[in-house]
């Protein structure tokens, strides 16, 4: 296995070359140079490599998308035969039937499908939807969960969760997008029953941020029955969750069934592609009938030019054709709990203040930073926690060298501390992934940014 400080020289000249030509230096705000950006050239299974020829397990799998892994076969084959009769039409063709044919048989929720091009697109469809459904101005949220980053969610899931998301949104969008903290179903119950404003309420089923902040049991539950009894949509934004978390999404897992849910990443197998699936009843805000009232003042407007384009929609076909089985979603989480037992290992060997947790394929790691609650910690099962504040607040230095020295030794993750494991990587991958969590906690230890039990 390589590693990403053995050579960086033709690194180097991109990040010159990008800086000139890319706004911002990189695509992403996640690319972000540490100390510089990873300029990937190919990818197979569970592994990349970059320009330098440096090799990486890879746990951010596509920001997600990935749930085969990279250049999965079937996949590119589905790419190939479509992209041969043609990239895009400006209309809609037969796979983009096929494809939402395969989502309605999967999500539990899906009766009407509206493709899209990203999770972003479709929460902020769902919004529209579900404003025009209710004829109601207002969508409540949750503290930490992350929707995309149109304008009326790019506040409220970093902390502090209070503060402005970014330059340039207008603080007026706050009006209509109310925040609870996903802890208290009474609280979210009498505000319901006070704010008859509220047309839906929005959530992550896994718990802010893909699960960085787990739901108590019986939180989704009771919201389904809260909104249900307010008459409240409820969406779930499955845009990690759909299709990892079982063939069904979180709401096949949880036996919790939304009105709405927005999906993206695995539902195009690795090509841009989302979508707002929900209730046929309500779907029916799109529909144009002929008649000229109703279809310029009575619907839903929504465009796009690439929606279900047909590269899109063949990889989707072929992804969701193979996680109909099972077996996918069910070979990532075993992986996944290998590598959780496995990083967690080295957390007790080591005596660290911290632990590894994280539902179905997903990981992630806490570190416990406070030395008062370090301090009086007689076991790491002390440090659980379901405070958004904790788990999405760890110190930005300890975050960043996290990454880098991970990345220094070959593994490469999604966001802070965590990433997702995909049905393409190996024992042999998660092992030599747990040989470099363990450099990377000690070089940690070492630099006195993660503390020990007692200390």
């Amino acid at each position: 296995m390589g590693t990403a400080t053995s050579t960086s020289q033709k690194t180097e000249e991109y990040f010159e070359r990008a800086s000139k030509a890319l706004a911002g230096k990189v695509g992403h705000d996640l690319r972000a140079p540490n100390p510089l950006p990873l300029y990937i050239e190919r990818g197979e299974g569970g592994r990349k490599w970059d320009v330098d020829g440096n090799e990486y397990i890879d746990f951010l799998g596509g920001n997600g998308a990935l749930l085969l892994g990279h250049a999965h076969p079937d996949v590119l084959a589905a790419i190939e035969k479509a992209a041969s009769l043609g990239t895009h039409f400006g209309s809609d063709h037969p796979l983009h039937i096929e494809w939402a044919e395969l989502v309605q048989r999967l999500i539990p929720c899906a009766e009407r499908v509206r493709f899209v091009n990203s999770g972003t697109e479709a929460t902020l469809l769902a919004f529209r939807v579900a404003r025009a459904y209710k004829q109601r101005n207002k969508i409540l949220r949750f503290d930490g969960h992350f929707h995309g980053w149109h304008d009326d969610v790019i506040h409220g899931f970093h902390p502090p969760f209070e503060a402005d998301g970014s330059l340039g949104v207008p603080p007026r969008v706050r009006e209509t997008m109310p925040a609870l903290p996903a802890d208290d179903l009474n609280r979210i119950d009498d505000f319901l029953a006070k704010d008859g404003d509220v047309a839906a309420a929005i959530i992550e089923p896994s718990g802010a941020s893909w699960g960085r902040v787990p739901l108590d049991p019986g939180f989704l539950s009771g919201l389904r029955e809260i909104t249900e009894r307010r008459d409240v949509l409820l969406i779930f934004d499955e845009v990690v969750t759909g299709f990892r978390f079982s063939p069904g999404g979180a709401q096949q897992l949880y036996g919790v069934i939304p009105d709405l849910t927005c999906l993206a990443k695995i539902i195009a197998g690795g090509m841009p592609g989302g979508a707002m699936v929900g209730r046929a009843d309500i779907m029916r805000v799109f529909e144009i009938t002929g008649d000229a009232e109703h279809d310029r003042y009575q619907r839903v407007v929504h465009f796009g030019t690439f929606n279900a384009a047909p590269p899109s929609a063949a990889a989707g076909i072929a992804v969701l054709g193979l996680v109909a089985t099972g077996a996918p979603t069910a070979r990532a989480d075993a992986m996944a709990e290998r590598l959780r037992q496995g990083w967690d290992g080295v957390l007790e060997r080591h005596g660290i203040a911290g632990y590894v947790y994280g539902p179905s394929s997903t990981v992630h790691v806490y570190f416990e930073t406070d030395p008062e609650r370090a301090g009086r910690a007689s076991s790491r099962r002390d440090l659980e926690t379901r405070e958004p504040l904790r788990l999405k607040g760890m110190p930005g230095d300890l975050i960043g060298e996290y990454q880098r020295l991970l990345r220094a030794h070959g593994v490469d993750v999604m966001s802070s501390t965590g990433g997702v494991v995909s049905a393409a990587h190996t024992e042999a991958d998660i092992d030599e992934a747990v040989d470099a969590f363990e450099k990377t906690v000690l070089a940690l230890r070492g630099q006195e940014l993660v503390r020990t039990l007692g200390s």
